[in-house]
């Protein structure tokens, strides 16, 4: 902190009592200034040499002696004029970041020019700002907080709009070129060397999170003025302010405190203050999907809500698990269906098209978030299966390279539900393509005895034919093998039994089907073919009327073969 001595002479200004302050030395005072509340008894002749203003006010005055003069409306009341007081007694004043501000507004106030006195007071200050304060990155700060209460003054004498350009000239300097002191606990860096220490590229973003909202928006529309701050980082710093104002930004279940008009008018101030959206450099989604809950809680306009889904909906892909697990499942809804149908038709038109043009591994990345978000949000008890099925639907295109996210998500909503009907636990099983679960997965479902047992005996069968291929996976088309776990032929599923369906496997049964699995080698591969031809549940599931899947006919061809009486010898033929 930078700061500056005036005056050389001892400090004799004292009080008695609370409202009383003058100067202890053999002289008598001969004038009396009020201001405020606080009396100075003082001496002419060091204050009138210094001060045009003091001067007019005694030429004015009809005492001659003692005279009492009042001051009500000098900026930074009686601390400020006895500041400027102590200066014209030469007695020492040490300026500072926190008291400079009040000192030059009074100064200003009392005329205490070059014209008045050489090395006059207001004179002194603007050298120690120019010279000190705007030069260091710190000291602007706490100068320009120090304006709010000294307005219109701080505005008038151009104090704000040098600290607005000191502050944002320092957020605009090349990262290599920093070498001032500034504070940055968010984040700590154990790799770093002591001896070079790699400057952040939001180095800066802590330092404004304690301006208040008015002038932290200044500083914000300052920098971006400049344009010479990415928007990635603008954004950080806007997270990062919203974060220290409000204590359950980007939490579920926190409950929020204050003042709702207050911290609603703060959450559309952050909204405002979004950078636009660039092809490389965006703010973080995550970010946007915390503004949005909060502006869902705070009940914001509905425009505002509208952007940040749109905005949100164009990167979709970019956002986390956990950042997505914040909103209800409505609201998600809306975002993947903005995500999968992009404005492919130009500003001008409010056309939406089917995503053709997304990149693939955005499209991967969106299937991923979403079977993490169903994951979580099925352990709600009360959350409803169809909406649950329904997002599950919305990604079921997406290409995903193994379907153990979905699977996650459907064991974690059994669990969670326990009582749900046999077409319900159909429905929710019909999500997933067990051809596409990895070895894992197909290990944990054999164990699985929340699931009905034609999708154990599907998994059981897919990784039996993927054990004995030299390819790893079989190539196994849609309606091949049993049926009713895979979405190509689901079709199929629609004509199985509820009974089948609702069924579990027993213990035994389960035990029977894992000790299949981890056999492995010829021996596993003769003895699954010989339960093929031999077991009439395989044979069944097995049956070649299910190739008819493929062209629609499934539904008639398998609702012929199957009845309940042929399904409960099935079970009973595994144990």
């Amino acid at each position: 902190m930078k700061f500056m001595k005036l005056g050389s002479k001892p400090d004799l200004f004292q009080s008695n009592g609370e409202n009383i302050r003058y100067v202890a030395t053999d002289l008598a005072t001969d004038m009396i200034i009020r201001v405020g509340d606080i009396k100075f008894y003082l001496h002419k002749f060091p204050l009138l040499s210094k001060s045009a203003r003091l001067q007019k006010l005694v030429a004015v005055s009809d005492t001659e002696n003692n005279q009492e003069l009042e001051i009500h409306d000098i900026p930074g009341g009686p601390a400020a004029f006895e500041i400027c007081a102590k200066f014209c007694y030469g007695m020492t004043v040490t300026l500072n970041p926190y008291n400079v501000v009040l000192a030059r507004c009074a100064a200003e106030y009392l005329e205490m020019y070059e014209t008045i006195d050489k090395g006059n007071l207001v004179y002194k200050i603007e050298v120690f700002l120019n010279s000190s304060i705007f030069r260091t990155w710190k000291d602007s700060i706490i100068v320009f907080q120090s304006t709010k209460v000294l307005v219109p003054w701080s505005e008038e004498l151009k104090i704000v709009s040098h600290c607005l350009d000191s502050i944002a000239s320092k957020v605009s300097v090349e990262t290599s070129k920093v070498n001032w002191s500034y504070t940055y606990n968010r984040k700590k860096s154990g790799n770093e060397s002591p001896r070079k220490v790699v400057v952040p590229k939001d180095w800066w973003v802590e330092d404004l999170c304690d301006l208040s909202s008015d002038l932290y928006k200044r500083v914000i529309i300052t920098i971006k003025t400049k344009g010479n701050v990415g928007s990635d980082v603008l954004g950080e710093s806007l997270r990062a302010y919203t974060q220290k104002r409000l204590p359950w930004f980007g939490k579920k279940d926190e409950k929020k405190h204050g003042n709702d008009l207050k911290t609603r008018s703060l959450i559309e101030m952050i909204m405002e203050l979004l950078p636009e959206e660039k092809e490389k450099e965006t703010v973080s989604c995550g970010f946007l999907v915390h503004l949005l809950h909060a502006c869902v809680v705070l009940e914001c306009g509905v425009t505002r809500k509208e952007e940040l889904m749109r905005r949100i909906g164009r990167e979709l892909e970019n956002v986390s698990v956990v950042d997505v697990a914040i909103l209800d499942v409505d609201l998600v809804q809306e975002l993947v269906a903005m995500f999968m149908m992009r404005d492919q038709s130009g500003e001008d038109q409010d056309e939406f098209l089917e995503v053709k043009c997304v990149d693939s591994n955005a499209k991967v990345n969106v299937a991923k978030i979403i079977d993490g978000y169903l994951a979580e949000i099925a352990k709600d008890p009360c959350l409803q299966l169809l909406k649950f099925a329904d997002l599950a639907d919305m990604v079921s295109t997406l290409p995903r390279s193994t379907h153990d996210g979905i699977y996650r998500a459907i064991d974690m909503y059994l669990k969670e539900h326990p009582g749900i009907g046999k077409s319900e636990k159909k429905r929710i099983c019909r999500l997933m393509d067990c051809r596409k679960l990895s070895p894992e997965a197909c290990r944990h479902v054999v164990q699985n005895e929340r699931l009905p047992l034609r999708v154990v005996v599907q998994v059981l069968f897919f990784e039996q034919v993927r054990s004995t291929t030299t390819g790893g996976i079989s190539e196994i088309p849609p309606g091949h093998g049993p049926t009713g776990g895979s979405r190509g032929s689901s079709r199929t599923a629609t004509t199985n039994t509820e009974e089948e369906w609702g069924s579990v496997p027993t213990s035994e049964e389960l035990k029977t089907l894992k000790g299949e699995l981890e056999k492995g080698g010829e021996k596993t591969s003769s003895k699954v073919k010989g339960v093929l031809t031999s077991k009439r549940i395989f044979m069944k599931v097995f049956s070649g009327k299910d190739k008819e899947s493929d062209n629609g006919s499934s539904d008639t061809s398998e609702s012929r073969s199957t009845n309940a009486e042929e399904m409960k010898s099935r079970r009973q033929s595994l144990s």
